[in-house]
């Protein structure tokens, strides 16, 4: 697409642009069996999911896993998701927005903590590849913030297509989505339709809003 000059959008994929709840909750339950957890309603866990990961079984657990419980949820997880994953698509009018905003000339990318490999397949499934100018997934151990991986992100996008961090908007479904854009010293906006309550995001600082497209709007007027 070139070198870009007006506002860019970091798109969170889980629970964000890939409407994944039935299959992380599913997941989170899994795992949670594996220490003999009573499992837990889609409502509990947006109540309390946090990042990182440990410190969200910590407050279920009423203290941290071990290394040794982390490892045996942390796949339980992975392998549970892997499975039901094929059952879920993307969130309803997704894809419209994502081609709008690329034939308006703007550009965006994906960041997502979900393993790189695994994810671009998923993204190339659906057909949407190509609104893209990067898509990143996460690299090295999983449970751990986003923050970093958005230096990174940006750091290349900035160096490649010329994006202004500054006129960055990250849309996502998570507080931490919003703690990695202040990171690079991008903007943010949240998505109730994921992984956290409308509560636990309105804590954030930044605007939350209920659909898709009610996200891009804030990211059109942050970005100007």
């Amino acid at each position: 697409m070139g070198m870009q000059t007006g506002a860019h959008i970091v798109w969170d994929w889980n629970g964000t642009l890939f409407h994944d709840n039935d299959a992380i909750i599913g997941a989170t339950n899994a795992a949670f069996a594996e220490l003999g957890l009573a499992p837990i309603t889609m409502e509990r866990y947006r109540a309390l999911y946090c990042v990182p990961v440990p410190k969200f079984y910590e407050r279920l657990l009423g203290r941290l896993p071990t290394e040794a419980e982390w490892a045996v949820m942390d796949e339980t997880f992975h392998r549970y998701y892997t499975v039901h994953r094929v059952g879920c698509g993307l969130t309803a009018g997704a894809a419209e927005l994502l081609a709008k905003w690329r034939s308006a000339g703007r550009s965006q990318s994906i960041l997502s903590m979900y393993g790189h490999e695994e994810l671009l397949p998923l993204v190339r499934g659906f057909g949407i590849e190509a609104h893209f100018i990067r898509v990143d997934g996460r690299t090295g151990p999983s449970g751990g913030s986003k923050a970093e991986h958005m230096t990174r992100h940006l750091a290349e996008l900035t160096g490649v297509a010329g994006v202004d961090p500054a006129r960055t908007v990250v849309i996502g479904d998570a507080a931490d989505d919003a703690v990695a854009a202040r990171h690079v010293g991008a903007r943010a906006v949240l998505y109730t339709g994921g992984s956290h309550s409308r509560a636990s995001l309105e804590e954030v600082g930044v605007p939350v809003v209920d659909t898709l497209a009610e996200a891009v709007v804030e990211a059109e007027r942050l970005a100007a």
